[in-house]
């Protein structure tokens, strides 16, 4: 997989897909390469050099960590008069919050909720920004 696609794979993932998916979707987006010896050296060497711009972007994720630790993520939501939302809080929603309240911003999928938000309260809210930098924070999810 060149890219993340939703319910398929992830980047970098080596798997097995059915003929037609592959053919007529994945590979004419660009999405996968076809896994023969030619390209698994070319898709290593692209994990070798992106390991390399996510090692330099390493001062840039510690110095985003630092920011955002001991703060408070408040997010606005619609609810009903039992406490419970209408709807959910996504990842779009956190990333979107954290751009607007610290300038931070973190990538979609780096940011991981605790299980699914649906309710007024406090939750811990986990950012992996890298392998080495993993920042929680927490989320207030009040009446908006």
């Amino acid at each position: 997989m060149l890219k993340d696609v939703d319910k398929v794979g992830d980047k970098h993932e080596i798997l097995t897909v059915k003929n037609g998916f592959g053919r007529n979707y994945l590979l004419p987006r660009g999405l996968a390469i076809i896994g023969n010896a030619s390209n698994m050296g070319r898709l290593n060497e692209m994990i070798r050099r992106e390991d390399a711009q996510e090692q330099k972007k390493l001062d840039v994720y510690q110095v985003v960590a630092t920011k955002l630790k001991g703060q408070t993520l408040k997010v606005g939501a619609k609810a009903g008069t039992s406490g419970r939302i209408f709807g959910s809080i996504t990842q779009l929603q956190v990333k979107n919050h954290l751009m607007e309240q610290f300038g931070v911003e973190v990538e979609r999928k780096k940011i991981i909720l605790p299980e699914d938000v649906k309710d007024l309260g406090v939750y811990t809210l986990t950012l992996r920004l890298h392998p080495q930098v993993i920042q929680e924070m927490q989320m207030d999810v009040a009446q908006d």
